[in-house]
Parts: structure tokens; sequence; C-alpha cells
């Protein structure tokens, strides 16, 4: 019988169980501390230990360091002297960087920050969806606002506005975008008759890039800069529309898919190194991941979108299911950020690309 006042012995080893010494190198978790004031970059530094999501941001920031780093490597000689030129015609270099992203960051603010990669040359290859392309010449041609996640849609219908999220573009914008690119389609057919042209997704946005001739744009800056673009969906939104149209007014223009997945798979295979910043899901995700799995995955890998694996999408995947594929190699230290892109990605580029802005503009002067 136990005395008055003990405590009972099952309790107790229950709960003050004796712990193990924790691993070496383990971190004590400690956030930023503002009595320091306010400092950017060491705030997001200190995200590496906070916990959470913010220490997977923390790591997303190392990843793609790592494949800045080894993109400003020397190549070796037997890779110079084997390769000059990636199959895209770009100048190659110790790593190919991808990027990947989905139709509503081109819609949303993010589009600038794209925009600013691409215009500064510091991604090789870009992946996206329809959206992703045709809403960068749509607001060439007119803004797109704010509005709000709450706007009835048939109100919106019956005064010609659509909306995106909490983003606004009037119908208007897309008939400017139809009376811009009919024309272009119609010297492209032409070009495809008289010359042979045979135009492929890449070919074709890399042509309205030239023709679009606005510093604004995504695609202005890739096409100046030779950085291949795939949308292996292009007819998958008021681009499709358009040339669904134009097939009846003008018949005959022929786009070739299976080109540009050769020269997506080859942009990979004959990569020194690769790596992967996929914001988002489904199809740009993929494509990116399936053209790595072709060299046996990519070296170096950051995730960001909001899905999860318990449905088996590819869009909710974990970096480790990749890996299973093949579509990141054994060896890499990949990430994946639980979170949404347009808060997540300006913080990667500002602690990466946009840090290390000099390094870049020596690589491409030297």
């Amino acid at each position: 019988m136990m005395a008055q006042g003990e405590v009972p012995q099952a309790a107790v080893d229950a709960v003050l169980v004796k712990s193990q010494g924790m691993p070496d190198g383990s971190q004590t978790v400690r956030g930023y501390d503002f009595n320091n004031g306010v400092d950017y970059h060491e705030l997001f530094r200190s995200y590496t230990h906070t916990g959470f999501q913010a220490t997977s941001v923390g790591k997303a920031i190392e990843e793609i360091n790592k494949m800045i780093s080894c993109k400003m490597q020397p190549m070796s000689e037997s890779a110079r002297t084997e390769i000059n030129l990636n199959p895209c015609g770009r100048e190659k270099s110790n790593c190919t960087i991808f990027l990947s992203y989905t139709s509503n960051l081109i819609s949303a603010g993010t589009r600038e920050v794209i925009r600013y990669l691409v215009q500064h040359n510091m991604v090789d290859c870009i992946v996206t969806t329809a959206g992703g392309i045709e809403e960068d010449f749509i607001k060439c041609l007119g803004p797109t606002y704010l509005g709000d996640f709450s706007l009835p849609g048939r109100e919106l219908r019956s005064k010609g506005i659509n909306r995106i999220g909490n983003l606004l573009v009037p119908n208007n914008n897309y008939c400017m975008f139809e009376d811009w690119l009919t024309p272009i389609l119609d010297r492209m057919l032409m070009e495809q008759r008289e010359q042979g042209v045979m135009w492929t997704p890449s070919k074709m946005i890399s042509r309205l890039g030239k023709e679009i001739n606005n510093t604004d744009s995504v695609y202005y800056w890739a096409y100046r800069n030779n950085i291949p673009v795939f949308c292996p969906a292009l007819t998958d939104g008021s681009l499709g529309d358009i040339m669904f149209f134009h097939s009846y007014k003008n018949p005959g223009l022929i786009v070739d898919i299976v080109e540009d997945l050769r020269r997506m798979n080859n942009q990979a295979m004959y990569s020194v190194n690769t790596g992967m910043i996929i914001l988002g899901g489904g199809v740009c995700k993929h494509h990116t991941c399936n053209a790595n799995l072709m060299r046996n995955g990519a070296d170096f890998s950051v995730f960001v979108n909001t899905a999860s694996e318990y449905d088996g999408s590819d869009s909710g995947a974990r970096p480790d299911e990749a890996i299973s594929w093949g579509k990141i190699k054994m060896t890499a230290t990949p990430v994946k950020v639980y979170g949404e892109a347009s808060v997540i990605f300006p913080i990667l580029v500002a602690e990466t690309f946009a840090r290390r802005h000099g390094e870049f503009k020596s690589y491409f002067t030297d």
C-alpha cells in the first residue's frame, strides 16, 4: 500500500523517462531576436533553426545556393570539350537550373521576380503551363487588378470580369490578346508553308517574346537570352482558344510537342549537373522531374507547394518519392516547402540569386 503523499511509481516511470544523449551536431531551436534590430538577412538565416516550415525555407535557401555555387564552378576540360553548347544553344555551365511554375504565379506579382531571374540569365530552362505564358503577354497589353476571393462569380461574369483567386482580369484584356496574337499566327502559318518552319511550343513562345518587344515580359527576356521555355500543355488556356478560332479562319498551323520533348529531355541528359526549382504542381512539376529521370536524377531540388501526398498525386509527392523513380539523385539533399509560392519564392530569391547578383554578372562577363 502506498504511503500518503507518495507519487504512484507507474506515473513516475511513464512521465519521467530518462533521455538518451542527442546525436552529435544536433541544432538548438532558436528564433530571431529583434532586440538586435531588423536585419532581414539574419532573420532569414535564423529560419534554419526556427523549426516547422521556417526550417524548410532555410534549407531551401541553402539548397538553391548550392546549385548556384555548382553553376559558378568551372567545367572540367572533358565536359567542356565534349559539348560546348547545350541542346538548346545556350552556353553550357556546370549546373543547368530548371525553373518551373504554375500560371497563377505569372498572374500574380511573382511575375516580376521570375522576370528578374530570366532578365539576368540566372536560370537555364523554364517549364510552365499555358496560363504561365499567356498571362505574361496579356499583362503587357492591359493590367491585372487586385480583388477579393469572396467576389461572387455571377456578378463578375455579368460585368465581363474574370477572377483568378483574389485577382481580377477584364475580359477586354483577352480580346486585345486575340487581336495581337491572330496576325502572328497568320505569319507563322505562312512561314510553315513557304519556308518549311516546324513550330513547337518553345519556338512559338520564343517568337511571341520577340514580337511583344516589352521589357516587362518574362518571355521577351527569355527570347533575348536564349532561355528555352517549354509548355507541353500550350493549348490549355486562352492561347488554345485563339488557336482553335484560328484553325477555322486560317487552318493548317501545326505545333509539334514531340520535338520539344526531345529538346527538353536532352537539356537534362547533356547537363553536367542539374538543379530543379519547382513552384506548384501538375504538369510543370512532373515534366521537369521526368526530364531529369533521363539522367538518373537531378543533383539539387527545391519544391514549393501546398499539396499533400495522401491522395497519391504527383503534385503532393515529396522529393523522396521522386528519388524512388530516379528523378532526383539518391545522393541529393532535396527540400520541400509546404507553403504558398507568392509568399515563399521572393524570400528564396532574395537570399540566393539577388544576393549573388554580382557573381552572375561576372560569370557572363568573363
